[in-house]
Protein backbone atom coordinates (compact mmCIF):
# COMPACT_ATOMS: atom_id res chain seq x y z
CA UNK A 1 0.00 0.00 0.00
CA UNK A 2 1.23 3.43 -0.94
CA UNK A 3 2.16 5.65 1.88
CA UNK A 4 0.23 8.46 0.52
CA UNK A 5 -3.46 5.79 1.09
CA UNK A 6 -2.98 6.99 4.39
CA UNK A 7 -3.40 11.05 4.40
CA UNK A 8 -6.86 10.45 4.26
CA UNK A 9 -6.75 9.18 8.17
CA UNK A 10 -3.81 11.23 9.01
CA UNK A 11 -6.24 14.04 9.07
CA UNK A 12 -8.52 12.66 11.25
CA UNK A 13 -8.70 14.83 14.72
CA UNK A 14 -6.87 12.27 17.85
CA UNK A 15 -9.87 11.74 20.00
CA UNK A 16 -12.01 10.39 16.35
CA UNK A 17 -9.01 7.74 16.36
CA UNK A 18 -9.89 7.05 20.39
CA UNK A 19 -13.89 6.82 19.79
CA UNK A 20 -13.09 4.09 16.74
CA UNK A 21 -10.75 2.04 18.93
CA UNK A 22 -13.13 1.46 21.75
CA UNK A 23 -16.28 0.88 19.18
CA UNK A 24 -13.91 -1.70 17.56
CA UNK A 25 -13.34 -3.51 21.08
CA UNK A 26 -16.88 -3.22 22.10
CA UNK A 27 -18.00 -5.05 18.75
CA UNK A 28 -15.36 -7.78 19.41
CA UNK A 29 -16.61 -8.28 23.22
CA UNK A 30 -20.39 -8.60 22.11
CA UNK A 31 -19.27 -10.87 19.53
CA UNK A 32 -17.52 -13.01 22.27
CA UNK A 33 -20.20 -12.53 24.60
CA UNK A 34 -22.97 -14.05 22.70
CA UNK A 35 -22.05 -17.68 22.68
CA UNK A 36 -20.89 -17.52 26.17
CA UNK A 37 -24.26 -16.23 27.19
CA UNK A 38 -25.86 -19.18 24.99
CA UNK A 39 -23.62 -21.18 26.73
CA UNK A 40 -24.75 -19.93 30.11
CA UNK A 41 -28.34 -19.89 29.36
CA UNK A 42 -27.82 -23.96 27.70
CA UNK A 43 -25.57 -25.25 31.34
CA UNK A 44 -28.45 -23.05 33.56
CA UNK A 45 -31.35 -24.71 32.20
CA UNK A 46 -29.35 -28.39 31.90
CA UNK A 47 -29.05 -27.28 35.92
CA UNK A 48 -32.71 -27.00 36.32
CA UNK A 49 -33.64 -30.07 34.75
CA UNK A 50 -34.74 -33.26 37.51
CA UNK A 51 -31.48 -34.79 37.59
CA UNK A 52 -31.75 -38.94 36.92
CA UNK A 53 -32.10 -40.37 40.25
CA UNK A 54 -29.80 -42.65 41.68
CA UNK A 55 -30.39 -46.39 41.56
CA UNK A 56 -30.58 -46.67 45.68
CA UNK A 57 -33.41 -44.08 45.34
CA UNK A 58 -35.32 -45.02 42.56
CA UNK A 59 -35.21 -48.52 44.80
CA UNK A 60 -36.28 -46.79 47.89
CA UNK A 61 -39.42 -44.86 46.40
CA UNK A 62 -40.05 -47.92 44.26
CA UNK A 63 -39.97 -49.83 47.61
CA UNK A 64 -43.92 -50.67 49.45
CA UNK A 65 -44.07 -48.06 52.06
CA UNK A 66 -45.42 -49.62 56.38
CA UNK A 67 -48.45 -49.32 57.16
CA UNK A 68 -48.12 -48.57 60.54
CA UNK A 69 -50.88 -48.56 63.60
CA UNK A 70 -50.94 -48.56 67.50
CA UNK A 71 -52.04 -51.58 69.30
CA UNK A 72 -55.72 -51.01 70.99
CA UNK A 73 -57.24 -53.33 74.20
CA UNK A 74 -57.99 -56.27 72.89
CA UNK A 75 -56.25 -56.42 69.62
CA UNK A 76 -54.19 -59.47 68.95
CA UNK A 77 -51.50 -59.69 66.17
CA UNK A 78 -53.18 -62.95 64.76
CA UNK A 79 -56.31 -60.63 64.04
CA UNK A 80 -54.15 -57.94 62.29
CA UNK A 81 -52.89 -60.54 60.24
CA UNK A 82 -56.31 -62.02 59.44
CA UNK A 83 -57.92 -58.33 59.09
CA UNK A 84 -54.38 -57.39 56.18
CA UNK A 85 -55.45 -61.05 55.05
CA UNK A 86 -52.30 -62.59 55.58
CA UNK A 87 -52.26 -66.08 56.28
CA UNK A 88 -51.29 -67.63 59.94
CA UNK A 89 -48.44 -69.44 58.54
CA UNK A 90 -46.55 -65.92 57.94
CA UNK A 91 -47.42 -64.78 61.52
CA UNK A 92 -45.93 -68.27 62.71
CA UNK A 93 -42.53 -68.00 60.25
CA UNK A 94 -42.13 -64.54 62.38
CA UNK A 95 -42.01 -66.17 65.92
CA UNK A 96 -39.43 -68.76 64.64
CA UNK A 97 -36.83 -66.37 64.33
CA UNK A 98 -33.93 -64.76 66.77
CA UNK A 99 -36.39 -62.17 68.11
CA UNK A 100 -39.71 -63.68 67.84
CA UNK A 101 -40.74 -64.54 71.14
CA UNK A 102 -41.07 -60.59 71.69
CA UNK A 103 -44.27 -60.77 70.09
CA UNK A 104 -46.15 -62.81 72.10
CA UNK A 105 -45.34 -59.60 74.61
CA UNK A 106 -47.23 -56.86 72.63
CA UNK A 107 -49.13 -54.65 74.78
CA UNK A 108 -52.21 -51.27 74.13
CA UNK A 109 -49.79 -48.20 72.84
CA UNK A 110 -47.27 -51.04 71.50
CA UNK A 111 -47.00 -49.59 67.26
CA UNK A 112 -46.92 -52.17 64.67
CA UNK A 113 -46.05 -51.98 60.78
CA UNK A 114 -46.47 -54.24 57.80
CA UNK A 115 -45.37 -53.85 54.44
CA UNK A 116 -46.58 -56.08 51.97
CA UNK A 117 -45.88 -56.54 48.04
CA UNK A 118 -47.89 -55.59 45.01
CA UNK A 119 -50.06 -58.73 45.38
CA UNK A 120 -50.17 -58.63 48.89
CA UNK A 121 -47.28 -61.33 50.15
CA UNK A 122 -45.51 -60.00 53.33
CA UNK A 123 -41.88 -58.65 53.18
CA UNK A 124 -41.71 -56.96 56.19
CA UNK A 125 -42.95 -56.54 60.22
CA UNK A 126 -41.88 -53.80 62.72
CA UNK A 127 -42.78 -53.88 66.32
CA UNK A 128 -42.14 -50.08 68.10
CA UNK A 129 -41.91 -50.65 72.14
CA UNK A 130 -41.23 -47.32 72.90
CA UNK A 131 -39.36 -44.19 71.00
CA UNK A 132 -36.23 -46.02 71.67
CA UNK A 133 -36.58 -49.75 70.99
CA UNK A 134 -38.29 -51.09 68.15
CA UNK A 135 -37.89 -54.92 66.53
CA UNK A 136 -37.73 -55.08 62.57
CA UNK A 137 -38.37 -58.48 60.86
CA UNK A 138 -37.60 -59.28 57.09
CA UNK A 139 -38.93 -61.67 55.09
CA UNK A 140 -36.27 -63.08 52.90
CA UNK A 141 -35.12 -66.44 50.44
CA UNK A 142 -33.69 -67.79 53.20
CA UNK A 143 -36.44 -67.12 55.44
CA UNK A 144 -37.17 -64.62 58.26
CA UNK A 145 -34.47 -62.16 59.73
CA UNK A 146 -35.35 -59.84 62.76
CA UNK A 147 -33.19 -57.19 64.54
CA UNK A 148 -33.35 -55.22 67.31
CA UNK A 149 -33.00 -51.35 67.03
CA UNK A 150 -32.05 -48.95 70.00
CA UNK A 151 -32.06 -45.39 69.83
CA UNK A 152 -30.11 -43.34 72.36
CA UNK A 153 -31.65 -39.68 73.01
CA UNK A 154 -29.60 -36.72 73.59
CA UNK A 155 -29.58 -35.87 76.78
CA UNK A 156 -29.66 -31.80 77.66
CA UNK A 157 -29.37 -30.59 81.75
CA UNK A 158 -31.92 -28.17 82.08
CA UNK A 159 -32.58 -25.74 84.88
CA UNK A 160 -36.59 -24.88 86.39
CA UNK A 161 -37.34 -23.02 89.36
CA UNK A 162 -41.04 -21.64 90.33
CA UNK A 163 -42.93 -19.52 93.44
CA UNK A 164 -46.06 -21.06 94.51
CA UNK A 165 -49.11 -18.67 94.71
CA UNK A 166 -51.82 -21.07 94.82
CA UNK A 167 -50.52 -24.63 94.31
CA UNK A 168 -47.37 -26.46 93.02
CA UNK A 169 -48.97 -27.63 89.97
CA UNK A 170 -49.92 -24.50 88.78
CA UNK A 171 -46.10 -23.10 89.71
CA UNK A 172 -44.26 -26.11 88.17
CA UNK A 173 -46.92 -26.07 84.72
CA UNK A 174 -45.39 -22.16 84.64
CA UNK A 175 -42.27 -22.79 85.09
CA UNK A 176 -41.89 -25.32 81.79
CA UNK A 177 -42.33 -28.41 83.82
CA UNK A 178 -44.79 -31.63 82.49
CA UNK A 179 -46.89 -32.76 84.55
CA UNK A 180 -44.57 -36.32 85.45
CA UNK A 181 -42.02 -33.96 86.69
CA UNK A 182 -44.07 -32.11 88.54
CA UNK A 183 -45.11 -35.62 90.32
CA UNK A 184 -41.63 -36.91 90.92
CA UNK A 185 -40.75 -33.60 92.54
CA UNK A 186 -43.17 -34.16 94.90
CA UNK A 187 -42.47 -37.82 95.42
CA UNK A 188 -38.53 -36.45 96.34
CA UNK A 189 -39.61 -33.97 99.22
CA UNK A 190 -42.76 -36.10 100.02
CA UNK A 191 -40.90 -37.14 103.19
CA UNK A 192 -40.50 -33.92 104.16
CA UNK A 193 -43.15 -31.91 103.06
CA UNK A 194 -47.20 -32.78 103.07
CA UNK A 195 -48.10 -31.10 99.57
CA UNK A 196 -52.11 -31.42 101.10
CA UNK A 197 -51.17 -29.26 104.64
CA UNK A 198 -47.34 -27.89 104.16
CA UNK A 199 -47.53 -26.06 101.33
CA UNK A 200 -47.87 -21.73 101.78
CA UNK A 201 -47.67 -19.11 99.01
CA UNK A 202 -44.37 -17.72 98.89
CA UNK A 203 -42.90 -21.10 98.73
CA UNK A 204 -39.92 -21.44 96.02
CA UNK A 205 -38.22 -24.52 94.34
CA UNK A 206 -35.41 -25.08 91.51
CA UNK A 207 -33.82 -28.18 90.03
CA UNK A 208 -31.73 -29.37 87.34
CA UNK A 209 -33.48 -32.58 85.29
CA UNK A 210 -32.33 -34.14 82.08
CA UNK A 211 -34.12 -33.53 79.33
CA UNK A 212 -34.21 -36.76 76.38
CA UNK A 213 -34.31 -35.40 72.40
CA UNK A 214 -34.53 -37.34 69.03
CA UNK A 215 -33.64 -35.79 66.07
CA UNK A 216 -33.52 -32.33 67.59
CA UNK A 217 -37.37 -33.00 68.85
CA UNK A 218 -37.92 -33.55 72.59
CA UNK A 219 -39.48 -36.62 73.17
CA UNK A 220 -39.71 -36.47 77.25
CA UNK A 221 -38.18 -35.82 80.43
CA UNK A 222 -35.22 -37.63 81.96
CA UNK A 223 -34.66 -38.03 85.76
CA UNK A 224 -34.12 -34.98 88.41
CA UNK A 225 -30.30 -34.42 89.59
CA UNK A 226 -30.56 -32.31 91.88
CA UNK A 227 -33.38 -30.50 93.62
CA UNK A 228 -34.27 -27.45 96.36
CA UNK A 229 -37.37 -26.84 97.47
CA UNK A 230 -38.10 -24.22 100.43
CA UNK A 231 -41.57 -24.63 102.19
CA UNK A 232 -41.66 -22.06 105.73
CA UNK A 233 -38.72 -21.18 106.07
CA UNK A 234 -37.17 -24.73 106.11
CA UNK A 235 -34.93 -25.45 102.68
CA UNK A 236 -34.66 -29.18 101.69
CA UNK A 237 -32.28 -30.30 99.37
CA UNK A 238 -31.92 -33.46 97.29
CA UNK A 239 -29.02 -34.52 94.95
CA UNK A 240 -29.75 -37.78 92.94
CA UNK A 241 -27.00 -40.20 93.33
CA UNK A 242 -26.17 -43.79 91.74
CA UNK A 243 -23.73 -46.11 93.56
CA UNK A 244 -21.67 -48.71 91.80
CA UNK A 245 -24.25 -51.63 91.31
CA UNK A 246 -26.56 -48.86 89.29
CA UNK A 247 -28.99 -48.35 92.23
CA UNK A 248 -29.58 -44.71 92.30
CA UNK A 249 -31.66 -42.33 95.12
CA UNK A 250 -31.64 -39.24 96.45
CA UNK A 251 -29.63 -38.22 99.38
CA UNK A 252 -29.35 -34.65 101.38
CA UNK A 253 -25.94 -32.96 100.86
CA UNK A 254 -24.86 -34.64 104.30
CA UNK A 255 -25.72 -38.76 102.82
CA UNK A 256 -28.91 -38.60 104.45
CA UNK A 257 -31.20 -40.67 102.56
CA UNK A 258 -34.27 -38.41 101.41
CA UNK A 259 -36.52 -42.05 101.62
CA UNK A 260 -37.82 -42.19 105.00
CA UNK A 261 -39.79 -45.46 106.30
CA UNK A 262 -42.75 -43.99 105.61
CA UNK A 263 -44.88 -41.24 103.52
CA UNK A 264 -46.18 -38.53 104.88
CA UNK A 265 -49.19 -38.69 102.76
CA UNK A 266 -50.79 -41.57 100.96
CA UNK A 267 -52.18 -39.53 98.84
CA UNK A 268 -51.16 -37.04 96.10
CA UNK A 269 -52.37 -33.20 96.21
CA UNK A 270 -55.60 -34.19 98.67
CA UNK A 271 -57.38 -31.37 100.85
CA UNK A 272 -57.29 -32.56 104.41
CA UNK A 273 -61.07 -32.69 105.55
CA UNK A 274 -60.70 -34.15 109.45
CA UNK A 275 -57.59 -33.99 111.57
CA UNK A 276 -56.18 -36.19 113.77
CA UNK A 277 -58.60 -35.41 117.28
CA UNK A 278 -59.83 -37.36 119.80
CA UNK A 279 -62.87 -35.63 121.10
CA UNK A 280 -63.90 -35.07 117.58
CA UNK A 281 -67.89 -34.96 116.66
CA UNK A 282 -69.01 -37.51 113.80
CA UNK A 283 -70.36 -35.96 111.03
CA UNK A 284 -73.22 -38.76 110.32
CA UNK A 285 -73.43 -40.20 113.87
CA UNK A 286 -73.45 -36.35 115.68
CA UNK A 287 -72.18 -37.50 118.82
CA UNK A 288 -68.38 -37.47 120.14
CA UNK A 289 -66.04 -40.28 118.61
CA UNK A 290 -62.45 -40.58 119.06
CA UNK A 291 -60.96 -39.76 115.03
CA UNK A 292 -57.57 -41.36 115.07
CA UNK A 293 -56.27 -40.99 112.07
CA UNK A 294 -56.62 -37.63 109.19
CA UNK A 295 -58.95 -37.57 106.12
CA UNK A 296 -58.01 -36.32 102.97
CA UNK A 297 -60.81 -35.20 100.45
CA UNK A 298 -59.81 -36.41 97.26
CA UNK A 299 -62.48 -37.31 93.97
CA UNK A 300 -63.57 -40.83 93.64
CA UNK A 301 -60.87 -42.74 92.17
CA UNK A 302 -58.01 -40.93 93.19
CA UNK A 303 -55.18 -43.40 93.55
CA UNK A 304 -53.55 -44.32 97.28
CA UNK A 305 -50.20 -45.22 97.84
CA UNK A 306 -48.46 -47.44 100.05
CA UNK A 307 -47.04 -45.37 102.97
CA UNK A 308 -44.29 -47.81 103.21
CA UNK A 309 -43.00 -51.44 102.13
CA UNK A 310 -44.85 -54.30 103.73
CA UNK A 311 -47.30 -56.62 103.76
CA UNK A 312 -51.28 -56.71 103.15
CA UNK A 313 -52.76 -57.97 106.53
CA UNK A 314 -56.48 -56.91 105.67
CA UNK A 315 -58.25 -56.36 102.63
CA UNK A 316 -61.99 -55.99 103.15
CA UNK A 317 -64.87 -54.83 104.86
CA UNK A 318 -64.84 -53.41 108.25
CA UNK A 319 -68.01 -51.78 109.33
CA UNK A 320 -68.24 -47.99 109.19
CA UNK A 321 -64.93 -48.28 107.71
CA UNK A 322 -66.18 -49.62 104.61
CA UNK A 323 -63.64 -51.16 102.09
CA UNK A 324 -60.89 -51.58 104.63
CA UNK A 325 -56.91 -52.22 103.55
CA UNK A 326 -54.36 -52.98 106.57
CA UNK A 327 -50.47 -53.16 105.52
CA UNK A 328 -48.05 -54.11 108.50
CA UNK A 329 -44.11 -52.57 108.52
CA UNK A 330 -42.27 -54.46 110.31
CA UNK A 331 -42.82 -55.19 113.01
CA UNK A 332 -43.90 -52.30 114.71
CA UNK A 333 -45.80 -50.05 112.37
CA UNK A 334 -49.24 -50.48 110.65
CA UNK A 335 -51.30 -48.40 108.11
CA UNK A 336 -54.90 -48.27 107.73
CA UNK A 337 -57.01 -47.08 104.49
CA UNK A 338 -60.95 -46.56 104.63
CA UNK A 339 -63.60 -45.72 102.93
CA UNK A 340 -61.99 -47.09 99.78
CA UNK A 341 -64.01 -47.51 96.21
CA UNK A 342 -61.83 -50.26 95.34
CA UNK A 343 -58.59 -52.14 96.09
CA UNK A 344 -55.82 -52.10 92.90
CA UNK A 345 -55.93 -55.55 91.30
CA UNK A 346 -53.50 -58.02 93.20
CA UNK A 347 -53.96 -56.42 96.16
CA UNK A 348 -54.98 -59.26 98.76
CA UNK A 349 -53.66 -60.93 102.04
CA UNK A 350 -50.60 -61.49 102.28
CA UNK A 351 -49.20 -59.88 99.22
CA UNK A 352 -46.11 -57.76 99.41
CA UNK A 353 -46.62 -53.76 98.37
CA UNK A 354 -43.61 -51.34 97.63
CA UNK A 355 -43.43 -47.75 99.65
CA UNK A 356 -45.55 -45.45 96.43
CA UNK A 357 -47.16 -48.47 94.58
CA UNK A 358 -50.61 -47.41 94.24
CA UNK A 359 -52.65 -49.88 96.36
CA UNK A 360 -56.24 -48.31 96.38
CA UNK A 361 -58.16 -45.87 95.31
CA UNK A 362 -60.66 -43.45 97.52
CA UNK A 363 -64.19 -43.85 97.43
CA UNK A 364 -67.22 -43.29 100.18
CA UNK A 365 -68.00 -46.96 101.46
CA UNK A 366 -69.44 -47.22 105.06
CA UNK A 367 -70.30 -44.14 107.00
CA UNK A 368 -68.76 -41.31 105.07
CA UNK A 369 -70.59 -38.07 104.02
CA UNK A 370 -68.54 -37.96 100.53
CA UNK A 371 -65.46 -39.28 98.98
CA UNK A 372 -62.42 -39.27 100.97
CA UNK A 373 -59.69 -41.44 101.95
CA UNK A 374 -59.20 -41.97 106.11
CA UNK A 375 -55.95 -42.83 107.27
CA UNK A 376 -54.19 -44.05 110.22
CA UNK A 377 -50.95 -44.66 111.63
CA UNK A 378 -50.06 -46.81 114.37
CA UNK A 379 -46.79 -47.52 116.21
CA UNK A 380 -47.31 -51.27 118.31
CA UNK A 381 -50.88 -50.79 117.96
CA UNK A 382 -51.00 -47.58 119.35
CA UNK A 383 -52.42 -44.30 117.49
CA UNK A 384 -50.27 -42.17 116.38
CA UNK A 385 -51.37 -38.56 114.18
CA UNK A 386 -50.07 -39.29 110.87
CA UNK A 387 -49.06 -35.72 110.56
CA UNK A 388 -47.20 -35.05 113.61
CA UNK A 389 -45.60 -38.86 113.80
CA UNK A 390 -41.76 -38.52 113.18
CA UNK A 391 -40.63 -40.81 110.65
CA UNK A 392 -37.15 -42.45 110.63
CA UNK A 393 -34.44 -42.48 108.32
CA UNK A 394 -33.53 -45.09 105.80
CA UNK A 395 -30.21 -46.34 105.37
CA UNK A 396 -27.83 -43.29 104.58
CA UNK A 397 -25.05 -43.47 102.19
CA UNK A 398 -22.71 -46.22 101.96
CA UNK A 399 -19.74 -45.79 103.82
CA UNK A 400 -17.44 -47.00 101.12
CA UNK A 401 -19.26 -44.35 98.62
CA UNK A 402 -19.47 -41.24 100.82
CA UNK A 403 -16.37 -39.82 100.10
CA UNK A 404 -17.14 -40.01 96.45
CA UNK A 405 -20.59 -38.88 97.16
CA UNK A 406 -19.21 -35.70 99.27
CA UNK A 407 -17.61 -34.48 96.34
CA UNK A 408 -19.99 -35.16 93.21
CA UNK A 409 -23.14 -33.74 95.69
CA UNK A 410 -20.68 -30.70 96.37
CA UNK A 411 -20.58 -29.75 92.62
CA UNK A 412 -23.73 -30.51 92.11
CA UNK A 413 -25.19 -27.83 94.52
CA UNK A 414 -23.03 -25.12 93.15
CA UNK A 415 -24.34 -25.77 89.72
CA UNK A 416 -27.92 -25.25 90.70
CA UNK A 417 -26.40 -21.90 92.64
CA UNK A 418 -24.70 -21.01 89.84
CA UNK A 419 -28.19 -21.18 88.28
CA UNK A 420 -30.02 -18.94 90.63
CA UNK A 421 -27.30 -16.32 91.11
CA UNK A 422 -27.27 -15.73 87.31
CA UNK A 423 -31.25 -15.29 87.58
CA UNK A 424 -31.05 -13.12 90.31
CA UNK A 425 -28.70 -10.91 88.69
CA UNK A 426 -30.04 -11.05 85.38
CA UNK A 427 -33.40 -10.13 87.06
CA UNK A 428 -31.76 -6.85 88.88
CA UNK A 429 -30.48 -5.70 85.31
Amino acid sequence: MNPKDFSTFNLLPKRHWIALGLTCLFVSALLMFIPVQQELERRTYAYELPLPAAPAEQAQKSAPSWHMQTIKPGDTLAQLFQDRGLPSQALYRLTLSEHGKILSKINPGDKVGLRLSTDKKLLGFRLEKSLFESFEFSQGADGVTSQRILLQPDIVETFAQGTIDSSLFEAGLEAGMSNNLIMELATIFGWDVDFALDIRQGDNFSLIYQEEYLNGKKVGDGDILVARFENHGNTYTAIRFEDAKGYSQYFTPKGLSMRKAFLRTPVDFARISSRFNLRRKHPILHKIRAHRGVDYAAARGTPIKAAGDGKVIFAGRKGGYGRVLILQHGTSYTTLYAHLKAFRRGVRVGKRVKQGQVVAYVGSSGLASGPHLHYEFRVNGTHRDPLKVRLPHAKPIDKTQKDHFMRYAQVMVMQLESHLFGDYFASQQ
